[in-house]
């Protein structure tokens, strides 16, 4: 596997410097999301942790993968400036939902009604075929 750096920005105003890549994996397949974050953190002399993998893109049939990371300062501007899918794929978590709490002792739950009200089917009635005229 060999990364390739195409372009390399520095965003002041996000705090984070922003990578294009190309990675040539002849015989291989689809490097892994934690690899190549590994590989970029050598080649850009980061921490692994601070990089986030925003995407990578493989064509059918091709040894070759073009993708894109974000590279932060710290760990706390990178969770402040990604969405949580992007933390969660580049294995940093997310922020966990608040579970509903118990009823308390002295309220009681409602309860739902036990029998619901069966609705009468209506009958098909028969339908009156026309009287046929009678032949003269």
């Amino acid at each position: 596997m060999e990364i390739e750096i195409q372009s390399k920005t520095d965003n002041l105003l996000l705090g984070r410097t922003e990578v294009r890549f190309v990675i040539l994996h002849e015989g291989e397949g689809t490097p892994k999301r934690d690899l190549v974050r590994s590989e970029l953190a050598e080649k850009l002399n980061a921490k692994k942790e601070t990089i986030m993998v925003d995407f990578m893109r493989s064509s059918f049939g091709a040894r070759k993968t073009v993708g894109y990371a974000k590279i932060y300062k710290s760990i706390e501007d990178a969770k402040a400036g990604e969405a949580d899918p992007i933390l969660k794929r580049n294995g940093l978590g997310t922020k966990k939902k608040p579970k509903k709490e118990a009823p308390k002792e002295g309220e009681e739950k409602k309860e739902a009604p036990k029998e619901k009200p069966q609705k009468a089917e209506p009958k098909a009635q028969p339908v009156e075929k026309p009287a046929e005229a009678k032949k003269e």
